[in-house]
């Protein structure tokens, strides 16, 4: 609080200062005195209110700019027009000044020659898992970067169920550190995923509120997706999610959503609602039509967008601003061969989304969703110096990007700065499995003496009301065989965050290696991120679980109860601190040494498929966790909290 003195003026002085002085209540301080506010203290502005007081000298001409991108057609999204022969005027890794060819009259450092290239945004990612890449920060921003994004959202409900209290300081080390990318956390709403889990993590009211709080960069709440929990209040999950939501709500930041599943009008209104402002999950066009008519922002990926768009078209879409283009997910492999942001936005052009609003939907619409128009999405002044240049818009060629106005993408290379990090403990030893789990750990029983048991039986992505059975010979001592003739794998789940090992074990179909002796396993499970296993032997289960834990996360193959390959992702289980195409030719690598076995169903049919075959998000009913008190079995109905045995002696 600032100090006052009290003070008797003379007539004239008294005067001059009436307009400045407060009157002391009747009495305060006698008659005929005033309280005068002592000079505060100097404040100190922030880098970020310096940088834009510099820029206001250098768009007035006062100061000198550091660079200057000249003469390119530049698309303004504000209006979605082409703007021909402009400037860009940087100072301060921002943009002070933008306009016609040759108007500023300042003077600048390095002036680039753009005439003949079209100048967009620097795209920005409405929905992204880094840890789907596989990659740190850093070296993500080293891949993405030179593709044309130069911002993310990230829906952190991966490392948030790791390391839940470290998860904003994670995503914001690579950019304090000097990475290009700017990274907004959405902080992980699915922490954990449901009340029948237990992770790295928990989020209620007080840790979202801490987080967002504790960084403007922190933008929001990534897609809350356990529906049941929503609308349910008998839901254990309710008070949780309901408690993030209004700490979000609280501090004016984004509610995210995930709409899997909802698509008649009474849920998407019900969705829409709670305030869940966006969707990621669309599957047909109406659906998707339905839900933006709603309110809710579209993030589609480019399965969606295929259908999508061309819905749109038909309708008569008049306004675009509330749909965007996104990855979601795409490992460093799939990411160096298709493209990210690039190739979603190729394929909505040939989709045939009108091109200004195509690049909009990549850039600004994205931004102004999540509250970062004043930092991102356009080529405006006050904002960072994020420009994409393009020999042919029409192609999304790219030939130069600039990211806080420094050259980081020249001809599809990265040539910017890759910061040296050392990520803390919390991030690179997160494998608490405790022991060495044995091929007896996945091991499944009846009584001694059965002769057939029943077992209960799910598959990737089934989504049924109750789970599938089968019949499977047992042996002398109760240990249930798997069947030969039956497209029958078994699948295990081993904690990694207890330090007890627990494992839960059953049985899937249409899915896994027929090789005999062999198995994967792989720390990537979506949301939750325990060890998965599937094979035809539990020792080369057990083997595969142990080479993943001892690499600190990763995937794992054996063949003939060997290990074939494998991938380490030693941050969080997750990601890896090397540069994508290392890890992209090690993922390869695995790819082919699966192609070499023989599986069920599509081969290799995995870890694509099995990484997001434990979510336990709506539209899912039953489904296999890792143990947890009261149900050592794993098998759960996630919508109910029903239990069931996963074998038992057939009638």
């Amino acid at each position: 609080m600032r100090s006052m003195r009290t003070v008797t003026p003379t007539a004239a002085r008294a005067a001059l200062l009436c307009a400045v002085m407060l009157a002391s209540p009747a009495g305060a301080a006698g008659p005929g005195t005033v309280t005068l506010y002592d000079k505060p203290e100097p404040f100190t502005f922030d880098a970020e209110t310096q940088a834009r007081q510099k820029l206001v000298l250098v768009a007035l001409e006062k100061a000198p700019a550091d660079l200057v991108i000249s003469g390119a057609t530049v698309l303004n999204v504000h209006t979605l027009q082409w703007m021909e022969n402009h400037d860009i005027v940087i100072a301060e890794g921002r943009i002070a000044w933008v306009g016609p060819g040759g108007e500023w009259g300042g003077k600048a450092a390095k002036t680039v020659d753009a005439e003949g290239q079209w100048a967009v945004p620097g795209f920005g990612e409405s929905h992204k898992h880094i840890e789907s890449s596989h990659l740190t920060p850093e070296y993500e921003a080293a891949m993405v970067l030179p593709q044309g994004t130069t911002w993310v959202a990230e829906g952190s409900h991966e490392f948030s169920n790791v390391s839940g209290e470290h998860n904003a300081t994670f995503w914001l080390m690579a950019r304090d550190a000097g990475s290009p990318l700017k990274i907004y956390p959405a902080l992980g709403s699915a922490t954990p995923p449901t009340a029948y889990e237990v992770g790295g993590g928990y989020y209620g009211y007080d840790e979202v509120a801490r987080m967002l709080a504790s960084d403007r960069r922190v933008a929001g709440l990534g897609e809350v997706m356990d529906w049941p929990a929503i609308w349910n209040a008998e839901s254990p999950g309710y008070q949780r999610l309901w408690e993030t939501m209004q700490a979000t709500r609280d501090a004016r930041a984004v509610i995210e959503g995930h709409g899997g599943g909802l698509t008649e009008l009474p849920e998407i209104n019900g969705m829409a609602a709670a305030g869940l402002s966006s969707d990621h999950e669309t599957q047909v066009g109406k659906e998707a039509w339905d839900k933006m008519a709603r309110g809710i922002f579209l993030e589609l990926r480019p399965d969606t967008i295929r259908v999508a768009i061309p819905y749109f078209l038909e309708q008569g879409l008049a306004d675009w601003s509330n749909v965007s283009v996104t990855t979601d997910d795409r490992d460093a492999s799939a990411s160096l061969e298709l493209g990210t942001m690039d190739y979603n936005l190729r394929v909505a052009l040939d989709s045939g989304a009108p091109l200004e609003a195509a690049y909009a939907m990549a850039s600004y619409y994205p931004a102004r969703h999540w509250h970062l128009e004043d930092q991102v999405g356009s080529i405006a002044p006050g904002r960072y110096a994020d420009i994409v240049l393009l020999s042919d818009p029409e192609k999304v060629a790219i030939t130069d990007v600039y990211a806080d106005g420094m050259l980081v993408g020249d001809d599809g290379k990265y040539v910017g700065p890759i910061p040296e990090i050392e990520y803390p403990e919390w991030a690179t030893d997160t494998m608490n499995v405790g022991r060495e789990v044995t091929a007896d750990d996945f091991a499944i029983r009846v009584p001694a003496g059965t002769e057939t048991a029943t077992v209960a039986v799910l598959e990737p992505f089934y989504f049924g009301e109750d789970f599938m059975t089968a019949q499977l010979p047992v042996d002398a001592s109760g240990l249930v065989q798997l069947d030969p003739d039956q497209p029958l794998s078994k699948i295990g789940l081993t904690d990694r965050y207890q330090g007890r090992g627990a494992v839960s074990s059953m049985y899937w179909q249409n899915i896994g290696p027929t090789t005999p002796g062999s198995a994967a396993s792989c720390s990537v499970a979506h949301d939750l991120h325990n060890i998965w296993s599937v094979g035809n032997s539990d020792r080369a289960m057990a083997m595969a679980t142990n080479r993943v834990a001892a690499m600190g996360g990763g995937c794992a193959l054996v063949r003939g109860h060997e290990v074939a390959a494998s991938v380490r992702y030693e941050i969080g289980g997750l990601m890896t601190q090397r540069p994508a195409r290392e890890v992209a030719n090690e993922i390869d690598a695995m790819y082919a040494a699966a192609e070499e076995m023989e599986w069920l169903g599509e081969a290799p049919g995995w870890p694509k498929r099995m990484i997001f075959a434990f979510l336990t998000a709506s539209p899912w009913k039953w489904a296999l966790v890792a143990p947890y008190e009261g149900n050592p079995e794993g098998l759960v109905n996630v919508a109910t909290g029903e239990t069931h045995p996963v074998a038992w002696p057939a009638e």
